[in-house]
């Protein structure tokens, strides 16, 4: 068998050559898999439901010869549907639910040929940027089990980061693939809206702000994993921009001079700490070597109070629907006693604004994406560089949704996520760079934002910055 190194030493197409050569199996990777849930979880508490019985039986039947043919694969706690599994959204409101049917995307990892075997923490209906919740407990970052491993894709995040697998399944509305990425020193690709279909159960999350993808090691499995879920299904309501060629081609290709935007100030100005600025000032200094132009701009040309208004407005709308789908499906007519307080004040607050909100809300986001376009054209600009967290992964509890203070909350959250949830709004693309860890031995990382459509572009970028300075060597002592 495959040692325990070498299996934390390759990423998941590394893994998956390895299978097609005969130097290992598939039996053999998910018994490593497990090997290292048993050693590791207990600690952060990453994955909260496992089916060995049944990865092993899909093993034996036969996997299809897809890029990933044998590399186990844990899937995301939210709206992600898997035949016969349960489906908690991170709340007791969904209690005994179980799917009947497998979402398109997770249905596209099975043909890729994942072994699908468990289930990854998230925050309930993946509303905050930490990963804590009232079913499954707190999930906690491997570099450091005091503090959070981000969120809403945390559980994916630590499950990486400590070495169950190379890859797992996110998702983003506003920063849950990002976040959860810098905070364990992880690559992290938000796709353009609608890059990734969200069938059949939706036609999109969040009024367009929510898209689904992984966190990893490797810019190259980013990209592969693109390449498998991202043909356009029939029958979904828009698609974005086709790419010109496979996602996995631009791992390698040349990249050009770019120029690129870099711009300290968020969408709400928020103070930044030193660990911030330090990855911020290391990130321009190699851009700059690398022959790219980086140009500094105060801000972007986006009205930020009123796309926050418009974010909230959007979520609490979304969230209510939920809610009430939810409590129609089991006969109840309240969830009040279901519900973490943060999560029932805003599905309330969801009841109470008007319709008229929702629209308002969806009519700022757009007017936003094309104030974006006009700043990319108008600077010739290839991408922007920002910071994207403020500070080092906060502390468990600041940002859970049962919080001690309401107002400390609600400040925390704005700060955590000030940098990510304006691709969201925009349908940009954007991603996490880990840049090596800070005086305290906590990971550090920027962000880049495309064009819409222009996932390509960051790809090749991305494996630009991972050959020239690599992360996937950067582990946690756990």
């Amino acid at each position: 068998m495959l040692s325990a190194d070498a299996y934390a030493s390759h990423d998941a197409l590394g893994l998956a050559a390895l299978v097609a050569a005969g130097e290992t199996t598939p039996d053999d990777l998910l018994t490593l898999a497990l090997a290292r849930v048993a050693a590791v979880n207990p600690r952060i508490n990453a994955v909260f439901h496992l089916v060995e019985a049944e990865a092993r039986q899909a093993i034996a039947q036969g996997l299809p010869k897809g890029p990933f043919a044998g590399v186990p694969m844990l899937i995301k706690d939210l709206n992600a549907h898997v035949t016969g599994w349960p489906l908690t959204n991170g709340s007791r409101l969904y209690d005994g639910f179980v799917c009947d049917h497998d979402s398109t995307l997770v249905a596209r990892l099975r043909a890729a040929g994942f072994v699908l075997f468990g289930r990854t923490t998230s925050p309930e209906f993946g509303i905050t940027s930490t990963t804590e919740n009232q079913v499954h407990g707190i999930t906690r970052n491997p570099y450091d089990l005091s503090r959070t491993s981000g969120g809403s894709s945390g559980g994916a995040s630590a499950a990486v980061a400590a070495g169950i697998i190379p890859l797992a399944h996110a998702s983003d509305g506003g920063g849950s693939i990002r976040i959860p990425a810098a905070a364990c020193h992880l690559f992290g690709l938000k796709p353009s809206r609608a890059r990734n279909t969200m069938g059949p159960d939706a036609g999109e999350g969040w009024g367009g702000m929510s898209t689904v993808h992984a966190v990893g090691h490797s810019v190259r499995d980013a990209a592969a994993l693109l390449d498998v879920t991202s043909p356009f299904v029939h029958g979904d309501p828009y698609v974005a921009p086709a790419p010109a060629r496979y996602y996995l081609s631009e791992v390698g290709a040349p990249v050009g001079r770019l120029r690129i935007a870099l711009c300290l100030e968020a969408m709400n100005p928020t103070p930044l700490e030193a660990p911030a600025l330090e990855a911020v000032d290391f990130m321009a200094g190699l851009l700059r070597r690398l022959g790219h132009d980086i140009i500094e701009v105060k801000r972007l040309p986006v009205d930020g109070p009123a796309l926050s208004a418009a974010q909230r407005s959007i979520i609490s709308a979304s969230l209510a629907r939920t809610v009430a789908q939810r409590l129609a499906a089991i006969h109840r007519a309240s969830a009040a006693d279901l519900l973490e307080p943060v999560t029932g004040f805003m599905a309330e607050g969801g009841h109470i604004e008007p319709a008229t909100a929702y629209l308002d809300g969806i009519a700022a986001i757009h007017l936003a994406g094309r104030q974006m376009a006009r700043f990319y054209d108008e600077g010739d600009y290839d991408f922007i560089l920002s910071p994207l967290l403020p500070e080092a992964p906060p502390p468990i509890g600041l940002l859970s949704l049962s919080p001690a203070d309401l107002d400390v909350f609600v400040a925390a959250i704005g700060r955590y996520s000030a940098y990510t949830g304006l691709q969201n709004m925009t349908g940009q693309p954007a991603m996490s760079i880990p840049c090596g860890l800070d005086a305290q031995g906590l990971p550090r990382a920027v962000q880049f934002a495309g064009r819409l459509g222009d996932e390509a572009g960051l790809l090749r970028l991305a494996a630009q910055l991972e050959t020239e300075a690599p992360w996937a060597q950067v582990r946690p002592s756990l």
